[in-house]
């Protein structure tokens, strides 16, 4: 028996797998694909994944792969430039396509411990009061103590519970491809900047290689996976050429269905990512959206796992989680309204644009996308990285435990050693005399009262050893 199965080997399902095996939870992963996919539907990770990858001790690894944009905020195809004292010290977005994400975080997974079992297609699971049992297509069976559905917007996890995925249904496609083409490069720009003064969403530009990235609407709806001569209808239909594309790295095609599922666990089983939630990529949040879902579950889970967990830390994780994946979905509307043709989407546009001149208005619509801004119930938001007298704090969160920055040297978490740190040499920029720091890096609390500071100890780690 092990201790958490995560069905789905995406970068939800593997950075949660990663996070469990921090805490040293026996966590198998079950993938139903044999090799990782080609298709590159995310470019990119906003500031609060970025933060993420810091206090994991990834993000030089990431930038390795990736490139530092630092062009501007954008919001509905708006560009202004980013706001000055934003709450953060990676102000950037970081270019890097999906393949290497998933790469790069698979290969983390596995050096920390998960297994990874490509080739495993759920076909059933059943729970009791001690555990869960997974059967498989190759009708063998795993039993673990929890089961986490990361297996995307056709959850089969999801669909086996019976949990509700109310929402907007796909009433309209866009293809999505990597192409070669046949008319110079100067040719597709012109086409393009033409295309989308009154059509948002297309788009084509070099990737590298004389490879080209392109998406289209598609002229219908379809679930069979699209043909090159269907990709060439679609921008003949849309720019009134097909630009002599040929040979394909790969096809795809993605909805605009938005959907949230009706509760975010039932028993001893939990969903994540775009198992729990799907919207179309205006923004670029969703595979961020997963990862921050795995980041606030994985200690807590943990926790339940090893049992220290207080009664409803578990519970908090939808509590948390489901709010703001519904304002997600809330903003990509918004978006896509404004996005939209004709003259009143372009005069909303026009006057969001005006209204983004005010600094204060592009940070708040900044914090929204980059998820800095979040504030869960019960706590305050999560702190930026800041110097220490030892190095700097995202480097002292990287073993996954919760931390207690403390200015005053009178405060201690003797009971809770093995589940939360302690750090004495705090810069001032810590505009408070102490503050208890979740493992996600949310503040749990702040103040400089021993007495004041148990509650929240036993709150978010349990009862003192």
């Amino acid at each position: 028996m092990t201790e958490v199965i995560v069905v789905g080997g995406g970068p939800t399902g593997l950075l949660l797998a990663a996070e469990l095996r921090l805490h040293g939870v026996d966590t198998v992963v079950l993938e139903r694909e044999a090799e990782r996919l080609p298709f590159v539907r995310s470019l990119g990770l906003h500031v609060r994944s970025i933060e993420i990858l810091d206090q994991r001790g990834l993000l030089e690894t990431f930038l390795a792969h990736g490139t530092v944009h630092r062009t501007g905020a954008s919001f509905a195809g708006i560009s202004k430039p980013w706001p000055d004292r934003m709450d953060t010290e990676h102000g950037y977005v970081l270019g890097i396509p999906q393949t290497i994400t998933d790469r790069l975080l698979e290969e983390h997974a596995v050096a920390v411990g998960a297994s990874l079992r490509r080739g495993s297609v759920l076909t059933g699971l059943a729970q009791d009061a001690d555990g869960v049992t997974a059967s498989l297509a190759d009708g063998s069976e795993l039993r673990a103590k929890y089961l986490v559905g990361c297996d995307g917007g056709r959850s089969t996890v999801r669909k086996l519970l019976g949990i509700g995925f109310p929402g907007e249904a796909t009433t309209a496609e866009n293809l999505l491809g990597e192409v070669e083409i046949g008319v110079p490069p100067e040719t597709v720009a012109t086409v393009m900047a033409e295309v989308r003064r009154t059509n948002r969403m297309f788009g084509i530009g070099p990737v590298g290689d004389g490879v080209f990235r392109a998406t289209v609407p598609a002229p219908g709806l379809s679930d069979a996976p699209p043909t090159l001569e269907e990709f060439r209808e679609a921008l003949r239909l849309a720019a009134g050429t097909d630009f002599g594309v040929h040979s394909p790295r790969w096809l795809s095609r993605f909805g605009n269905a938005t959907r949230l599922a009706e509760r975010y666990r039932a028993g001893r089983v939990l969903l994540a990512g775009d198992a729990a939630h799907v919207h179309p990529p205006i923004g670029g949040q969703g595979l961020n959206l997963g990862l921050q879902d795995a980041f606030n579950l994985g200690w807590k889970l943990a926790g339940a796992v090893a049992g220290w967990a207080p009664a409803g830390l578990l519970d908090t994780y939808e509590s948390e989680r489901r709010p703001v994946a519904d304002d997600v979905l809330s903003t990509v509307r918004a978006q896509a309204e404004l996005l939209g043709p004709g003259p009143g989407p372009a005069a909303v546009r026009r006057l969001l644009s005006e209204l983004m001149d005010f600094e204060d208005v592009t940070r708040f619509l900044v914090e929204k996308v980059t998820a800095i801004g979040i504030r869960y119930p019960l706590t305050g938001r999560r702190l930026k990285d800041l110097p220490l007298e030892h190095g700097r704090l995202y480097e002292r969160m990287r073993d996954g435990r919760g931390l207690l920055l403390d200015r005053t040297g009178r405060l201690s978490v003797s009971g809770w050693a093995d589940r939360v740190g302690y750090a004495a040499g705090v810069s001032e920029e810590l505009d408070a005399p102490a503050v208890l720091l979740r493992p996600d890096g949310q503040v749990a609390w702040s103040g400089d009262s021993p007495e004041d500071l148990r509650g929240p100890l036993e709150r978010w780690f349990g009862t003192e050893q």
